[in-house]
């Protein structure tokens, strides 16, 4: 079966940076849907036509993957804000954030602690791959029909190329 519009693929792929520092390595097949959320548009067209057993070499620029980093996300908050547990690496959800903060910050954000200092904590609303062009070298492992569930929801269950944010009832993430 060829790659098309609504299909589930399954990827094994080495994401690295230009100077081939490894970012990421899927060993065993991920199932993504392709015309939906899982992918990033840029490889879901590279993807089209192909079928199980392929291989592919993409370099995807920045405005093609997370977008250029945008000094504007960046806030430094005040350290009495957050809980004592707060380490850096740590996320939290734009409308989950602690009472106090600063109001502008965009809500539908997440915030990665980038930095904890004694007074502040700054917290980074840029995707952790912003402004890194990246080469995804992958293997398609499978290729099958998406069920109706998977079409609806726009999602094989995989968001490796979306931040998910944290349930409701938990505004941290480790």
């Amino acid at each position: 079966m060829e790659i098309t519009e609504q299909c589930v693929v399954a990827l094994t792929w080495t994401l690295t940076d230009t100077l081939g520092e490894e970012l990421d390595v899927l060993e065993e097949p991920v199932e993504f849907l392709v015309g939906g959320d899982d992918l990033l548009t840029r490889i879901e067209e590279a993807l089209q036509g192909y079928s199980t057993g392929a291989t592919l070499s993409l370099h995807i620029e920045p405005e093609e993957a997370f977008g250029d980093f945008n000094d504007q996300l960046l806030f430094l908050e005040p350290r009495s804000l957050f809980p004592t547990e707060t380490e850096e690496g740590m996320v939290f959800e734009g409308h989950a954030l602690p009472p106090g903060c600063n109001p502008d910050m965009p809500h539908d954000a997440i915030y990665t602690v980038a930095e904890l200092y004694p007074d502040h904590v700054v917290l980074d609303g840029n995707h952790p791959l912003a402004g890194i062009a990246i080469r995804l070298h992958l293997k398609v492992c499978g290729v099958r029909e998406a069920t109706e569930e998977e079409i609806g929801s726009g999602t094989a269950g995989t968001g490796f190329f979306r931040i998910q944010p944290p349930a409701p009832n938990q505004p941290l993430l480790h």
